[in-house]
């Protein structure tokens, strides 16, 4: 599975259709009063209802990002699907609000960019609607026909809340309750933004575990930075591997502590060189090992130790990682 942005085949729409695009279709008329009025808002319904057909060039984002990855083999499959039956199922598209004779996605993005691929006019469903319709269209229908996992929808709502969107508006579009919205919210605000990018859809983890993979970095104090080079190290490709890769390194942390405890480890320990000489000691407890060195003996050793520590870290988990190879039958 390719981890990338899902709308960049979009954004990075070119600014001019091609010249044989065909010409776009006219935005319904704005309804009157009076029986003229009528007729207008009887012709724009049907305007609304008709599959049009619209140059996928001239097609760009809208919304905000639903999906926090792609299936590389899917894609295939449905380009595939499209080339030997046709596209079955219109897109959702409104008339961008900036862009005269262009468009922006409500729904069907993957359609969109098949059609790109394939090089075929994309049909279409083109309503006028504002930014709060585009978002309860784009999000009921996402959870309609491909239900998102759990963090997507926690991506999901993140967004929404940080455009300003208020809570009734998010809960209608994920057609979730107050209550289940706030634990979302939750989740959103303990785990960092670029947590949830790195690790992925992992559409096999349910709530109640990113909610205990919330609380392991709440308990652990694991920063970002950190969790994100534990998730690089594993090499994990899918989305539930880096998920259990963050999971497995915070759930060590707590094993060690425990063992620590029990094993009531000293509150300090003395160091000494291999004749004896003392260089100070090592005190632990239950989050940090922090060294104190003698500096009338180290002789300059301190600035070198500091300097070489993250070399040495790296040196040690990469013979870990040998080892544990080793290991495996």
């Amino acid at each position: 599975m390719a981890r990338k942005d899902v709308l960049k085949g979009l954004l990075d729409a070119p600014a001019a259709a091609p010249a044989e695009a065909a010409e776009a279709p006219a935005l319904p008329p704005r309804s009157g009063r009076g029986a003229i009025g009528a007729v207008s808002r009887s012709i724009a319904d049907l305007k609304a209802r008709s599959v049009v057909e619209i140059d996928p060039f001239l097609i760009e984002a809208g919304g905000v990002q639903d999906r926090l990855e792609t299936d590389d083999a899917a894609e295939a499959g449905l380009r595939g699907s499209i080339a030997e039956y046709g596209q079955q199922v219109p897109v959702l598209l409104r008339p961008h609000p900036e862009k005269e004779g262009r468009y922006q996605i409500v729904y069907g993005r993957r359609r969109v960019l098949a059609m790109r691929d394939l090089g075929q006019p994309v049909k279409a469903l083109i309503r006028d609607l504002d930014d709060r319709e585009l978002i309860l269209a784009q999000g009921q229908e996402n959870t309609a026909r491909r239900d998102l996992s759990f963090i997507e929808k926690v991506n999901f709502a993140r967004q929404l809340q940080e455009i300003g969107y208020d809570r009734k508006v998010i809960c209608d579009a994920l057609s979730v309750d107050k209550t289940l919205l706030s634990r979302m919210l939750s989740v959103a605000d303990r785990i960092p933004a670029e947590i949830i990018a790195g690790i992925g859809s992992a559409p096999s983890v349910g709530r109640d575990r990113w909610v205990a993979l919330a609380g392991l970095m709440e308990e652990t104090e694991t920063d970002a930075a950190t969790l994100q080079s534990m998730i690089a190290l594993s090499g994990a490709a899918r989305s539930d591997d880096r998920f259990q890769a963050a999971w497995d390194y915070m759930a060590r942390i707590i094993e060690r502590r425990r063992a620590a405890d029990a094993a009531r480890l000293p509150e300090a320990q003395r160091l000494y060189t291999s004749d004896g000489v003392p260089l100070g000691q090592a005190k632990y407890d239950r989050n940090f090992c922090t060294l104190k060195l003698r500096l009338a003996h180290t002789e300059g050793f301190e600035d070198w130790l500091v300097q070489a520590l993250p070399d040495l870290f790296t040196d040690w988990q990469a013979r870990k990682l040998r080892n544990a190879g080793k290991d495996t039958p």
